[in-house]
């Protein structure tokens, strides 16, 4: 599967980017969102270079996947334990049944 190219613009200044074939809507949508951010800071921030307010950008990213990581983690570690809880409901259900049953 190859790729091809789709411009995206950050801070006036516009890129071409290498995009597999169906992903296109989505790095649109990652550009407009990281474009969010670095006009945000930018405005917040007059004084930082283009270079800091990508650095800025990237490590609230980062803060913000490791959040959203572990809020995954938690939850997978919640089913587990309901998963675990039904699982040892439904064996007490069956030990029971089957003294019932001899």
């Amino acid at each position: 599967m190859s790729s091809h190219a789709i411009e995206i613009s950050l801070l006036g200044r516009t890129y071409s980017i290498a995009c597999p074939p169906g992903q296109e809507g989505a790095l649109q949508h990652v550009a407009q969102n990281l474009e969010q951010q670095l006009s945000s800071l930018k405005t917040r921030t007059n004084n930082l270079s283009r270079e800091e307010i990508a650095i800025m950008a990237a490590l609230n990213i980062g803060y913000e996947l490791l959040e959203e990581q572990q809020k995954n983690q938690d939850y997978i570690k919640q089913m587990d334990d309901k998963i675990g809880l039904l699982q040892s409901t439904l064996e007490n259900a069956l030990v029971e049944r089957s003294t019932k049953d001899d």
